[in-house]
């Protein structure tokens, strides 16, 4: 039986939710911006800010315990109303760089996140059609383990990726699907996936691939903003709506433009929150909601 997503939710049933768990590639991101280093101090303080100025807009916030939680948790940061998700996975990369691998964070105490008010996990699977299916299915039960041991709901993101044999043909479109059927077999709580398209072009295609994705899934699921350039977001999240999604869980289309600010929290409140309202408003009118799957 799926686990109700109640504290991840808006009054409406959609999920509105804020994801700021990115790691080396936030501190690359920063350093597009500075010729300084950019320390661990730098990216906590960021997600601090974050947490502190757009949790009151947002229904959910996705954090990392390597630079994020406690520090969240410490400040007060996180408004009552928004809950907690926090990000069980390793992202294996270079420094300063995009993840290439996953693996379930040996250091995540499931426990303990429920303790200090978690109400979900997530765990990120980099998909490539010519790994093996198995392998995937046996990382994301390590990752579901930790799921019943804290009675957390279970979020699972995937993100496509080319085969690692490049002689393979890749089409991003299909293997979204694809990926989602698999992830179908794995019953997480909630899933979450890549905008088809990116967003771009013709939103009756993104929308039929939305519900495409919804029939694969078969359960509630929301999508990331990674790869859609910000301008085409709100209506990728419509479209995507529209073909059964339950909302959002997106970082860079909400904050990614204001890293490197002279003042974090100001750019936050004149850039980030009007985005986060119009795209509550989106999901409230045009979302199925996750009690409805």
């Amino acid at each position: 039986m799926r686990k109700p997503l109640t504290q991840l939710a808006r009054p409406s049933g959609a999920l509105a939710m804020v994801a700021v768990d990115q790691r080396e590639a936030l501190r690359g991101m920063f350093a597009a911006h500075q010729s300084t280093p950019v320390p661990d101090s730098q990216l906590t303080q960021f997600k601090v800010d974050v947490a502190r100025e757009l949790s009151p807009f947002a229904s959910a916030l996705l954090v990392d315990q390597e630079f994020g939680i406690d520090a969240i948790i410490d400040h007060k940061a996180l408004k009552n109303s928004c809950g907690l998700i926090a990000a069980a996975d390793l992202l294996v990369g270079p420094p300063g760089g995009a993840a290439t691998d996953t693996a379930v964070d040996p250091d995540i105490d499931p426990i303990r996140m429920r303790d200090i008010g978690s109400v979900g996990l997530k765990f990120l699977v980099l998909w490539r059609n010519d790994e093996s299916p198995e392998a995937r299915a046996a990382l994301v039960q390590d990752f579901k383990k930790l799921c019943e041991i804290s009675d957390l709901p279970s979020i699972v993101e995937i993100i496509v990726k080319p085969p690692r044999d490049t002689s393979k043909s890749f089409n991003r479109e299909e293997e979204i699907i694809i990926a989602a059927r698999e992830a179908a077999i794995w019953r997480p709580d909630l899933y979450k996936a890549e905008v088809p398209f990116h967003g771009e072009g013709n939103l009756n295609l993104v929308m039929k691939n939305a519900d495409r994705i919804s029939e694969a899934i078969g359960s509630p699921w929301v999508v990331l903003s990674n790869g859609v350039k910000q301008p085409f977001f709100n209506d990728a999240v419509k479209a995507c709506a529209m073909g059964g999604a339950s909302g959002f869980l997106a970082g860079r289309a909400v904050w990614a433009d204001i890293v490197g600010a002279p003042d974090i929290p100001i750019a936050l409140r004149t850039t980030s929150i009007p985005r986060l309202e119009q795209l509550a408003e989106i999901v409230d009118t045009h979302a199925k909601s996750w009690s409805s799957w």
